[in-house]
């Protein structure tokens, strides 16, 4: 739900002819370009990896995969004519950014999102068409609705492609782990709190998280640190304040350069 306002709406019509190349060209709008980029034929599940590159001009941001209570997340919805079922987009680490509207999680620069087209079997790349969506903002926030379609066995040895998808799938968060994630997460009536082991970074930790569909939460505020542990808390809203069942909550941390992710359940 886009809660900033004033905003607009820009559509850019764009050729449904495949690209010459194993990505589309860049598309351009208010805020800056946007393309995505495959690499190689599918794997032996399928899987083909890419990535969505978002050019953010200096001042523009755009919203991570669960930005708070405001926000649009980037979004690929394939259309039927596509040769491959089902993408992933995947994110890596954002930033706490706050506006006169709300706080919410995003990026303030350009940034490579990792993407994992499904295909059905290995050593395969084919059409892929579809639309992308997604919201940038300045001032104001504009969600981006662009329509494309590019053939990814065009090129798929080309190796600038390879850099550019390679560097996105580095810069993921690695696996939470015991010295570094959540450890535990409790929740008394409306309040979540969340308690995290760290490692020795400078500067105050950062937590970001990812609550099923159905519910909604505002994004953790970091209330204690002591050493190598903290506690965030967050407030469920609406409907998910009145929810009594167990819940897997995705999350990031980050602390200094480093981030994890992993998820945690919620009693």
């Amino acid at each position: 739900m886009l809660h900033r306002l004033p905003f607009l709406l820009a559509c850019l019509a764009v050729s449904a002819a495949p690209a010459a190349a194993s990505s589309t060209p860049w598309l351009k709008s208010d805020g800056g370009a946007i393309r995505i980029v495959t690499s190689g034929l599918s794997d032996e599940d399928g899987a083909l990896r890419g990535a969505l590159e978002i050019d953010l001009k200096p001042g523009w941001k755009t919203y991570w995969q669960a930005p708070g209570e405001a926000g649009v997340p980037p979004e690929i919805n394939l259309a039927p004519t596509s040769d491959t079922r089902h993408v992933e987009l995947l994110f890596p680490a954002p930033e706490r950014i706050s506006d006169a509207y709300a706080i919410w999680a995003g990026y303030q620069h350009p940034v490579t999102l990792p993407v994992v087209f499904d295909f059905p079997q290995a050593e395969m790349a084919g059409i892929v068409e579809g639309t992308l969506f997604l919201g940038i903002c300045e001032t104001i926030c504009v969600p981006v609705e662009i329509p494309f379609s590019f053939d990814a066995g065009a090129d798929p040895d080309n190796p600038a492609d390879a850099i550019t998808v390679e560097a996105a799938f580095a810069a993921l968060p690695d696996v939470a782990r015991a010295d570094f994630g959540v450890s535990t997460a409790s929740r008394t009536e409306s309040q979540i709190e969340f308690h995290v082991t760290l490692p020795d970074e400078p500067g105050a930790p950062a937590l970001f998280v990812v609550p099923p569909k159905h519910v909604q939460i505002t994004m953790p505020e970091l209330r204690k640190r002591q050493g190598k542990t903290a506690i965030f808390t967050s407030q469920a809203l609406g409907e998910a304040a009145a929810l009594k069942g167990p819940l897997e909550i995705g999350y990031t941390l980050v602390a200094g350069e480093k981030a994890v992710a992993g998820q945690i359940a919620l009693p």
